[in-house]
């Protein structure tokens, strides 16, 4: 019989949030895969508990995933923990837990704290709906893409940044959503927990002249309205044109725009006979 991996959400600093089925779990299994083995063993004497201890994060090379699914194989149960809240949002335990599924071995979560919700409980922001975004690339056409995307959602917002880049994250929101309010969390149920709330120029302002320590959220309030819709003439009008361009004739044309843009066959056809 295999083991079952137990993807266990920690506190994100007050040990008091740990739940007692997490405390359980964490007791009992024999492996615990961790981003931070240094970080996890200070919990886990906490707890007087002592499983065999394997670092599993960003970086670690597919030997590593083969390693712990071998353990699984050999029935020995297993937690998978992050540095802090609950794994597999924004870190590297994905991977195993697809594996784990793949190979048919049972995936059980022990639900527990979240950055995410933690943050936008506190922000008296819509929370009914929201994106997430995580860490933004630091530069390039991704990073622009998202924050468009950010500046654009009717709904909050949530966002991972180290402090280093907090500044430069809020002056880049403050260039494509201005006036538009947030909220950085920071140090979520530590001693030192601090919200801070108001238009993001203003945030960036005191950000770039003090600037923080330790873990942060960002929360950026929503449009409240609905995106534009997309001019889907134009983007027909600019598929048609590539589809033409590449050799396929104008009845095959028709066909894509009608099934890929959901055009009536009528339209499609009347947009693709009058390009030239």
């Amino acid at each position: 019989m295999a083991g079952t991996l137990f993807v266990v959400a920690t506190p994100l600093g007050n040990l008091g949030d740990l739940s007692s089925r997490g405390a359980e779990v964490l007791r009992t299994v024999s492996v615990v895969a961790a981003e931070d083995t240094r970080r996890t063993r200070g919990l886990l004497t906490h707890l007087g508990a002592a499983p065999q201890l394997l670092s599993y994060h960003a970086h670690s090379d597919r030997k590593r995933l083969d390693t712990l699914l071998e353990l699984l194989r050999d029935g020995r149960d297993m937690a998978l923990v992050s540095d802090a809240g609950t794994p597999t949002v924004s870190d590297p335990g994905t991977d195993l837990v697809a594996a784990a599924r793949e190979a048919g071995i049972a995936v059980v979560p022990i639900p527990g704290p979240s950055a995410v919700a933690t943050a936008l409980s506190a922000t008296g922001f819509k929370g009914d709906r929201y994106l997430f975004l995580g860490f933004l690339p630091r530069k390039g056409g991704e990073r622009t893409r998202l924050l468009a995307r950010a500046a654009q959602e009717e709904w909050s917002v949530v966002l991972f940044e180290a402090p280093p880049r907090l500044a430069a994250l809020l002056n880049d929101l403050a260039k494509v959503a201005p006036g538009r309010r947030a909220v950085v969390a920071r140090e979520l149920t530590k001693l030192h927990e601090e919200f801070r709330m108001g238009p993001v120029e203003e945030l960036a302002r005191y950000y770039s002249e003090s600037p923080p320590r330790g873990e942060l959220t960002v929360v950026l309030e929503g449009t409240g309205t609905p995106p534009d819709p997309p001019n889907r003439t134009e983007d027909a009008k600019e598929q048609a044109g590539l589809l033409l361009a590449e050799g396929l004739s104008r009845r095959e044309v028709v066909r894509r725009l009608s099934e890929t843009l959901g055009l009536s066959r009528n339209d499609a056809y009347r947009l693709v006979m009058e390009l030239p």
